[in-house]
């Protein structure tokens, strides 16, 4: 229970946050927080001062609307003060306001006018004799800023009403906004142009507006959407909301595309319901849905309270961004490897859905956010995106709060955990042994171009993961052992069984550049695999390699020879490959001490590139690597030739640029004859 000083103090601290946001969000266009966050804390300041009216200092939110005028521009007051909505935040919000509605106008029948909540800049225009004579921001609600030069620049918008009869006097009442479409391309062209692009389209059509030169705004693509008349002499007979609005097209304005007039409470919340699914596709940001009493009548029946219509509210939508606290940081191991840092958050509700935790991509974002456990964090949520975690308050951080530094050791595992220089993401070296890595260790084994055991699919893995039959890939080879128990996995059975032990039983006789591949040392593909087996000739020569040595590699960086460094320093992983080893896997003795320097094209760099029509792209890389070459990615000065198919592209025209020899795939198969290679000799070969 807080005390009466505790209370005081909080309103007043509401107070004074809230008249800033205010002034950043209608006179700055800099909003510093979300549309979620400031209903928050404008719902806690409402709730004390409805309990304690007399605490409640007369410059309060709840008592004003909007922030100070900008200077610069002259300051106009508004004759009839612009007011804003409240808001109800889900259907029993919606119920209450109804029946509030309802025991006002007893035995009424009433109609509720459904429109867009446009997120843009208020503006109240007023038109003399028909003529647009005066554009104002709503400012504090009492007097704004003349935005007229500007206003003109607008489209969609009439200069002259359309009409032979014009009221006297005319207020229309609406909303700036710049379209989707309009605000991407805009960003995309201050970003070109070297200027910092706006953060939403809210800040670009508030700042358009706000120019003080008018051939900058008449660039924008700007549009005014129509709400509300204001005022009007002689007054406008239209007995309705729905009818104004049509009333208003009549005359050149644009309303909006979406309305709906329902009757019943059911349908209301239907449409929103509707409006929530759509929000994403629609041309426009809105951030909710605005119900109007039809009636222009038993809105004046209903009246005002405080500095707020009776007869209309707005529908939120879900907070799209949110504030809570860190609980906890931990790292997740992903089945690569990646160790990646998870904030556990205290549950809060972001666009409709509870949020609990929140990815932090790697160590790197961590420190970029500074982000702690026990801070208080926003966090966005957009449709269905992933919760992101877009700012850290540490002006409310606790003072015991300490930097996350990365485990040195995997936390699943405890194998070292390794991350190179320059590199963004950090991964457990236990590849071969991590639980957290095993299906993905033991699918890339088993795959084609790997061991190739054909007759171990996806599920098969899965199932004999989770009936503990293999822990590691060296299991595989233990299987045999274990037949009744595989026949009894589901959809197994005697016959697959044997097929499937038979399968691993053919793999075991392999090459030294498949099990390279196999163990799935990160940075090794197929390619880079040969080029080691050839390099070093046996897997004790390669696992015992410097990083010196592993560089002299053709395609080894300094990058990959530590990651295959790593690997192989893993004791785990060493255990893993010496089970192998005494299961039975073996390749060919001519695997080994191969002298790449006397091969008839050693240390000659080929570039493939285009469809070929009578071998695969593996095919004729097997046959230049087993005469010593290097098959490459991308074309250099270096290059010996480019064996160009169909349909080549930017290699070919490269390669032309830099005067290098360009072969068809019949010249390549012609100098592939003359060592005496045909392409049926590689079919299934590394």
């Amino acid at each position: 229970m807080l005390t009466e000083a505790e209370i005081r103090q909080e309103i007043q601290q509401l107070v004074r946050l809230l008249n800033q946001h205010n002034h950043q969000y209608h006179v700055l266009d800099q909003p510093l927080i979300s549309d979620g966050e400031y209903d928050q804390l404008y719902a806690r300041l409402k709730t004390l001062a409805q309990a304690h009216p007399d605490w409640v200092p007369s410059d309060s939110p709840t008592r004003r609307v909007g922030g100070t005028p900008l200077a610069g521009f002259r300051q106009v007051a508004h004759q009839v003060p612009m007011l804003s909505l409240g808001n109800v935040f889900d259907e029993a919000d919606l119920r209450d306001w109804i029946r509030r509605i309802e025991e006002r106008i007893p035995g009424q029948a009433v109609e509720y006018e459904l429109e867009l909540k446009l997120d843009g800049l208020a503006v109240a225009l007023q038109y003399h004799h028909g003529k647009l004579v005066q554009a104002v921001t709503r400012g504090d609600g009492q007097v704004g800023e003349d935005i007229l030069h500007t206003v003109m620049t607008i489209r969609n918008l009439p200069h002259q009403l359309n009409t032979l009869e014009p009221p006297e006097l005319l207020e229309v009442r609406g909303e700036v906004i710049m379209p989707r479409q309009g605000f991407a391309k805009l960003n995309r062209q201050m970003e070109a142009a070297g200027q910092k692009g706006f953060a939403n389209a809210r800040n670009a059509a508030a700042g358009s507006m706000r120019q003080l030169d008018p051939t900058i705004t008449a660039t924008r693509p700007l549009a005014f959407y129509a709400y509300s008349v204001n005022q009007c002499v002689p007054a406008q007979t239209q007995p309705t909301q729905q009818a104004t609005l049509d009333w208003l097209t009549s005359l050149g304005f644009e309303p909006g595309a979406w309305r709906r007039v329902v009757e019943q409470v059911d349908a209301i919340q239907a449409h929103y319901n509707e409006l929530v699914e759509q929000r994403e596709a629609l041309p426009v940001d809105i951030d909710g849905m605005v119900i109007k009493v039809n009636s222009l009548r038993q809105q004046q029946q209903l009246g005002f309270v405080g500095r707020e219509p009776r007869w209309a509210t707005a529908y939120k939508f879900p907070a799209q961004q949110a504030t809570t606290v860190v609980e906890q940081i931990e790292f997740q191991v992903g089945r690569t490897g990646t160790l990646t840092p998870l904030a556990r958050l205290k549950p809060v509700n972001v666009g409709g859905v509870t949020v609990s935790n929140v990815t932090l991509h790697n160590i790197h974002e961590v420190h970029r956010l500074d982000v702690r456990v026990g801070d208080t964090v926003s966090i966005l949520r957009s449709g269905d995106v992933i919760p992101k975690l877009v700012q850290v308050w540490p002006e409310l951080r606790p003072q015991d709060t300490v930097p996350v530094t990365l485990p040195t050791c995997c936390p699943v595992c405890q194998s070292p955990v390794a991350m190179p220089v320059g590199e963004a993401l950090a991964r457990c070296t236990g590849g071969l042994f991590c639980p957290a890595q095993r299906k993905e260790a033991v699918s890339h084994f088993v795959s084609r171009k790997a061991m190739n055991i054909d007759k171990l699919g996806e599920k098969w893995v899965d199932a004999l993961l989770q009936q503990g039959l293999i822990q590691t890939v060296a299991d595989l080879y233990t299987l045999k052992d274990k037949k009744a128990q595989l026949i009894e996995l589901e959809r197994m059975g005697e016959k697959s069984a044997t097929n499937l032990l038979a399968a691993i039983e053919k793999s075991k006789s392999t090459t030294l550049a498949r099990l390279i591949y196999a163990l799935g040392i990160r940075g090794v593909g197929e390619s880079t695999a040969r080029q080691l087996a050839q390099q070093f000739g046996s897997l004790e020569a390669l696992m015992t390699a410097s990083t010196e040595a592993l560089q002299k590699t053709p395609e080894v960086g300094g990058v990959t020879a530590d990651w295959i460094r790593d690997f192989f320093a893993e004791p785990h992983n060493r255990q893993v490959i010496a089970q192998l080893q005494a299961a039975g896997v073996h390749w060919p003795a001519s695997d080994h001490n191969v002298l790449t320097e006397q091969m008839p094209l050693a240390n000659q760099s080929f570039v493939l590139t285009g469809t070929l029509s009578q071998l695969t792209r593996d095919q004729a890389t097997l046959m230049l690597q087993s005469l010593g070459a290097r098959v490459s990615g991308s074309v250099s000065s270096k290059t010996q030739a480019v064996i160009a198919g169909e349909e080549a592209g930017s290699k070919l025209t490269k390669a032309t640029k830099l005067n290098i020899p360009i072969w068809t795939e019949a010249e390549f198969l012609a100098h592939m004859t003359g060592y005496g290679l045909k392409a049926e000799d590689f079919n299934n070969l590394d």
